[in-house]
């Protein structure tokens, strides 16, 4: 039997665990199955032991016993590749400095990888879905947060201390909302968390307008999500197209600026915003090619790989450990 992979994607809000085997032929990869898939919500007020014990629960229970050769790891935060230590979450507290690989080598018995999520996507997508064929790319996850993952050549790219990519965190309006210290940046305007809150302060400034968007949360703007704005939005509400479109632009002029500076081949977008229909899409690729020099051609699409995106990077991530392995012991 092929050797027994375990994936693991640790989210802002939700957890996710699967197991696969490896590929016997790496070059053909794409009709793979899960053995078995589970996923589980973070409590209100998590923090990383209730994540870790979360995850480390949905494990087991996948495994039934069973010993992995390897796992790999997608976290949703700036990590260290080197060492598998997560940095820290810009959405759940106490993961500064904590040795995620070090403590799941431990749990397990097994050899870990971990990477940050939009890397190990990149992965995920370059060897499986919408970036097969495709030697320079960048994946994009807009969803609780907005990152970004880079494949050069082939293979992934962290940069000098692993943190390439970060295109949330680039700032695009200098008198914009502060969001970690940087005023105005991709992710305090197109991150799912922002686009529901500017749609309710949005609401509450102004009474007369919005009354599909009203309607469809029922008068409860606390129930407004990403989700109901982009449905208002293709129904007609004003207030809520604004909302979108002032998200996409962002995220365009984020990925113009990416195309001038490094120039892939690609963009692959993925994460629960990207789901938000043609108004995003359209405002999106228009800006992002309004602010791309006209020389600079690339292309933006939607994941293939849809949710998955990071698990299926998190077995990249595993399969080349355990190939790695191979090599080296014969």
């Amino acid at each position: 039997m092929p050797p027994l992979i375990l994936a693991l994607d640790f989210g802002g809000t939700k957890h996710t665990a699967a197991i696969t085997s490896l590929a016997d032929n790496p070059g053909k990869e794409v009709n793979r199955q899960w053995h078995a898939h589970q996923r589980a919500f973070s409590p209100l007020n998590a923090n990383a032991n209730s994540d870790l014990k979360i995850m480390t629960s949905l494990a087991k229970k996948l495994l039934a016993g069973e010993k992995p050769s390897a796992i790999g790891v997608s976290f949703g935060g700036p990590v260290d590749f080197t060492n598998g230590t997560v940095l820290l979450s810009h959405h759940v507290p106490g993961w500064e400095n904590m040795p995620l690989q070090q403590l799941l080598e431990e749990e397990f018995t097994t050899p870990v990888r971990v990477d940050n999520d939009a890397n190990v996507a990149a992965l995920g997508e370059h060897r499986l879905g919408a970036g097969q064929g495709y030697d320079s790319l960048m994946y994009i996850t807009v969803s609780t947060g907005v990152g970004g993952g880079w494949i050069f050549n082939g293979k992934p790219w962290r940069g000098a201390s692993g943190m390439a990519g970060e295109i949330g965190h680039t700032v695009i309006d200098p008198n914009g909302p502060v969001w970690f210290g940087k005023p105005g940046c991709v992710e305090r305007f197109a991150s799912g968390s922002f686009i529901a809150q500017w749609a309710r302060e949005e609401l509450q400034r102004k009474a007369e307008q919005g009354k599909i968007l009203r309607n469809l949360a029922d008068g409860n703007l606390e129930t407004i999500s990403t989700q109901l704005v982009s449905q208002a939005a293709s129904q007609g509400d004003e207030l809520a197209r604004q909302v979108l479109e002032k998200a996409a632009w962002a995220l365009g002029v984020g990925i113009g600026n990416a195309a001038n500076l490094i120039n892939p081949q690609l963009f692959i977008l993925g994460g629960g915003v990207t789901k938000s229909g043609e108004i995003f899409w359209q405002k999106l690729r228009r800006v992002a090619r309004e602010t791309a020099m006209p020389e600079v051609d690339f292309e933006i699409i939607p994941a293939a790989l849809g949710d998955d995106a990071p698990l299926w990077g998190a077995v990249a991530l595993a399969e080349d450990l355990i190939r790695t392995t191979n090599e080296r012991f014969g």
